[in-house]
């Protein structure tokens, strides 16, 4: 059996509770993994200075991927995002969030299934900002056809390995006919090397508005950095929130996996916070690394779990159970899988 080493970054709040029923499961599917423990954020300027200690890139950069809890972000003041600094700093330009309907977690809409993909490292999120005279501030947003290529042929290889049909760019070129303009442009360009996908445009207001009156129209949606984090939420949200959507940041220098909701240090400690959204990250993760079977096996269990009864689910799922009882419940089915009796 192959041994992985991979980055772990617990991140605060719930962070440590999620991340540690997530390794926990994982030992359960029999995966073989070695970690790297590392903080980030609060902790890590309390030990060292620095949110983002270098050592923590050294250790992603050598192993090529991570798992990473979530982080608290100061608002408006503070240091930078944690999540931002670490796409920036290796150049992790894709990042992906598959959205799809799960058993028992009602909403609005069933039988969703949605790729978005969000170009990571440029537009507005390039952070170039400054006081232009008192009073006036200027934040300027960056687009390059050399992001704008790059992150298109992703979604068009991710479509193609994964036998989606169609890509719909997602812009505002009628506003900004230079910058969401060029972004559209080399979208096109690059939809010519694949012809057996389909390649469609919307505006992003109007595409927010489809979304909400039938998100099931679309199939991947390709979006620049600043679109991506609106719209990614907003997608979320059709399948139940934050809390139940798996997340990664992919680029030729690893890949970071990670919780996208946030931190809650108001439930932190007190065994409610649900775990699924990083345990989804996760089985991204090991089809990542190649641990097809684990994978499959994890993501049987999270449907099986979902679909059994309410103490088995946090109260954020419409559950009465515990993070514990989340744990131990796909635990329990990996190992009767494991024995051959499930």
């Amino acid at each position: 059996m192959v041994q992985h080493k991979i980055t772990l970054l617990p991140g605060d709040g719930i962070g440590p509770e999620v991340t540690a029923a997530v390794v926990a499961i994982l030992e359960c599917a029999g995966v073989e993994i070695e970690w790297e423990k590392y903080f980030v954020g609060s902790e890590a300027i309390a030990r060292n200075g620095d949110p983002l200690p270098q050592e923590v890139l050294d250790s992603i950069l050598r192993n090529k991927v991570a798992l990473k809890g979530p982080v608290t972000t100061p608002v408006g003041t503070g240091f930078a995002s944690i999540n931002v600094r670490l796409r920036k700093a290796l150049d992790l330009y894709a990042n992906l969030r598959p959205v799809y309907s799960m058993p028992n977690i009602k909403t609005r809409y069933e039988d969703i299934d949605l790729i978005v993909v969000r170009e990571n490292t440029e537009s507005l999120y390039a952070g170039l900002e400054h006081e232009v005279v008192p009073g006036v501030v200027e934040s300027l947003k960056i687009i390059t056809e050399k992001a704008s290529t790059r992150i298109a042929k992703f979604a068009f290889e991710y479509a193609r390995a994964h036998g989606r049909k169609r890509v719909t760019a997602v812009h505002k070129a009628n506003i900004m006919k230079l910058s969401d303009g060029l972004f559209l442009k080399c979208f096109r360009d690059v939809s010519r090397d694949y012809p057996n996908i389909e390649a469609d445009d919307r505006i992003v207001d109007n595409l927010c508005m489809q979304l909400v009156m039938d998100p099931n129209q679309f199939d991947i949606l390709l979006l620049e950095n600043l679109y991506g984090d609106i719209v990614s939420d907003l997608t979320a949200g059709l399948v139940g929130g934050l809390g139940v959507v798996a997340g990664a940041n992919i680029g030729l220098n690893g890949a970071v996996f990670e919780a996208v909701h946030g931190s809650a240090p108001d439930i932190a400690g007190q065994n409610k916070a649900n775990p699924l959204a990083l345990l989804q990250s996760a089985v991204m993760m090991l089809r990542h690394i190649g641990e097809l079977d684990a994978a499959k096996r994890i993501h049987s269990a999270i449907l099986k779990v979902l679909d059994s009864g309410p103490e088995h689910r946090t109260r954020d799922i419409a559950g009465t159970g515990t993070t514990a009882d989340f744990t131990t419940a796909i635990c329990d089915v990996l190992r009767r899988g494991t024995r051959g009796t499930d």
